[in-house]
This record gives C-alpha cells, structure tokens and sequence, in this order.
C-alpha cells in the first residue's frame, strides 16, 4: 500500500497510507494529513490514486508544491520521489515491501501540557542524517517520565532508534538511540529544550540517568536501567 512519510531536518514525525482515492494535505486539521506550519497553505495539496497511479496536485498552495526540488501544479508520483511543503520533506513509496520501518512513539504538546499520543511509523535515519544505525551492542533500556502536566507519572520506553517528543510547530525534540547510550537535540520550534537548566540546541547531547528535559514548559526525566 502507498504511504507518504512527513519529515523534518530527516526526523520523520508521521506517516500517513493513501487507502483512500483522495487524500488533502494542509495546514487545517480536517485534512487527511495534517502539517501544523505557517509555510503551509490551509488545503495545500491533494494526493489522488486512480488506476494504481497516484497524482499530487498542488491546490494554489502560497508557497507552492515541490516534487525532487521542482515547482509542481500536478505530477504523477514515483516511488521514492521527495515532497517539499515549507521545510517539510514528504517521501512518497509506492510499495512499502523491503523498506525497514520502526514505530516510534510522539509525546504531544497540549493546553494542558506533553501526553503520549497514538504512535507514528519511522523509518530508521540514514548515517547521512546524523545518525547512528543500530549495532549488535545496544545500549541499555531507558524510558522518558513526565514529571508534570496531565500525563504526570506516564513513562515512555525508548525503544527506539528515535524517539520524537514535541509538537510539530510549536517545539519539537528528537532523542536518538546510539550504540553507547542516548542523545539528545532540537528539532524545531521557537522554543529550545532545556537539558538539566541548560538550552539544547541542534548538537546532538549525551544523556544520562537522571538527566531532567523541559519542552514546552513539561518537565520529563531521562531514566536508565
């Protein structure tokens, strides 16, 4: 079945399948994939299958619809080709035999503070991406408690190569699975992740037990077995 998977800085924070014959794209919550960003037009594009061949076709988008760095108004996609809406990429398969993907679980921002939500597909991040691919010797487990807002006393196990916590948005952080333990780095967002009192930035930082993470004004703590 075709998927398409939303990234940032080649941090993939959702996946949608196309199991209908018309799937919108934009920045309002009714559509079908839902990108949260100022860049984004509120029905910014439309994804349609017909025969087994799937067109996106740009909706008078502001900024405009790109496919493999090129402006589009409508395209027949091709597996693997590359959707740049704003600064997201959205990397369209056409069949997802033998591509390797990991479940990955979204701590979300709301009013009342991070909640785990339902939990997107990732793929696993090339080494290009800055990122480590898992090896034999794998760290030990660690989860992420929230110590405050409505999910206060939730874990969420790192099981992961990348775990995102966040909003896309509004304040978005990536913890990563290294060989020898976890990092830790901005994604996106006006406000940085602070790491023990200290700003996180996009440097990938090292965490350990106890470490204390605040996003968004929600407090977590780094545990490891």
């Amino acid at each position: 079945m075709p998927k398409m998977i939303v990234s940032i800085d080649g941090v993939v924070i959702k996946e949608v399948q196309l199991t209908k014959d018309r799937t919108t794209l934009g920045r309002r919550p009714y559509n079908d994939i839902v990108i949260d960003n100022l860049a984004v037009s509120g029905e910014h594009a439309v994804v349609q299958m017909t025969g087994g061949q799937v067109y996106l076709e740009d909706l008078n988008s502001t900024n405009g619809t790109y496919v493999n760095g090129k402006a589009i108004k409508k395209q027949l996609l091709q597996d693997g080709d590359s959707v740049e809406v704003g600064k997201y990429k959205i990397k369209f398969v056409s069949d997802v035999l033998g591509e390797s993907y990991e479940k990955t679980m979204m701590v979300k921002a709301g009013a009342s503070g991070l909640a785990p939500s339902a939990a997107p597909t990732s793929l696993t991040p090339p080494a290009s991406a800055g990122f480590a691919a898992q090896a034999s010797a794998e760290p030990p487990g660690a989860a992420i408690k929230v110590l405050s807002g409505a999910a206060a006393g939730r874990e969420v196990p790192l099981t992961k190569v990348v775990t995102t916590i966040g909003k896309p948005g509004v304040a978005v952080a990536a913890i990563t699975r290294r060989q020898r333990g976890f990092v830790v780095h901005h994604v996106e967002g006006a406000g940085n992740p602070t790491l023990n009192g200290a700003p996180v930035g996009a440097e990938q930082v090292a965490l350990k037990n106890g470490d204390l993470i605040e996003l968004a004004g929600t407090q977590m703590q780094f545990v490891q077995a």
